[in-house]
């Protein structure tokens, strides 16, 4: 609201007639929140957003279950025509829903990580959504610290055999280390051709390890250079969501500041602002 707007009610708020015109000035004045709709929302990632900038946005929940204290909407992302209603006025969707293990079979991950996935990207194109935030995995590029030197001294915990600088993996590369991760990378694949072909923007982000608990202690070498903490978690998302519509489709890799970290996040930082403040140490 304008301030001189702010300072006449202050100061002829006794004019009831008045006060009723600033009201009108105020609501035209504000601004809405934006509305995002975040696919399994009741999941881990899920609560550490929410719990974080979930007042920042007009969220809505799509899941199996519902998510406390938020509009939810019901449904198995397998099944399209029962997701569809839930895309209708949405500016932005964040995509984490998905079977997360990493040893899942094929007909799950195929049902869930890959026929869902489709179905979200569709069914925002047909909604008029203007982005969606895919929430892909570290593990798209999994095999090269299982394989690859300077990388396999994280795996083998040798730490004296690490060179000074590491090289970072940038997302140019595709070593998926199992079928989850061959479904992040068609997840990404999939984002491209919808930016390409529709105009549907999409950011995908190769998370690092988020746990439960929120700490690094215990960690090897491996886990402390995947460590993405709670807070820099949703502050990744939260630049994905706020990115300028400059941002077609891009994808960047979502691991705290930390010491030993082989992942580059100056791209991240370059091309949608994320700064992580925490450290997992070495």
């Amino acid at each position: 609201v304008p301030e001189n707007h702010v300072l006449e009610e202050d100061r002829r708020g006794s004019d009831g007639i008045l006060v009723r015109r600033l009201i009108q000035i105020s609501r035209r004045y504000r601004v809405a929140k934006r509305q995002v709709l975040i696919t399994g929302m009741a999941g881990r990632i899920g609560r550490v957003i929410t719990e974080r900038i979930g007042d920042k946005y007009e969220l809505t929940s799509l899941d199996v279950k519902p998510a406390d204290g938020y509009r939810s909407h019901v449904a198995d992302i397998s099944d399209f025509d029962a997701i569809r209603p839930a895309f209708e006025g949405q500016q932005t969707v964040v995509h984490l829903a998905a079977d997360p293990r990493e040893d899942a079979p094929w007909d799950s991950i195929h049902k869930n990580d890959i026929v869902g996935t489709y179905n979200v990207m569709e069914a925002s194109r047909q909604a008029g959504v203007k982005r969606v935030v895919f929430a892909s995995s570290n593990h798209v590029v999994g095999y090269l610290p299982m394989k690859d030197e300077p990388y396999l001294a994280y795996f083998e915990q040798r730490d004296a055999d690490l060179p000074d600088p590491v090289p970072m993996i940038t997302a140019e590369a595709n070593r998926p280390d199992g079928y989850y991760a061959v479904a992040k990378a068609f997840g990404e694949s999939l984002g491209s051709y919808y930016w390409d072909a529709f105009g549907l923007s999409c950011i995908a982000l190769r998370i690092g390890g988020v746990h439960d608990i929120d700490s690094p202690e215990g960690m090897g070498p491996l886990g402390r250079s995947l460590y993405l903490s709670h807070n820099d978690a949703a502050h990744l998302v939260d630049c994905a969501i706020t990115a300028p519509a400059s941002v077609g489709f891009a994808v960047v890799y979502g691991v705290s500041n930390n010491t030993l970290r082989f992942h580059d996040i100056e791209t991240a930082a370059e091309v949608i602002g994320y700064h992580p403040q925490d450290n997992a140490g070495t």
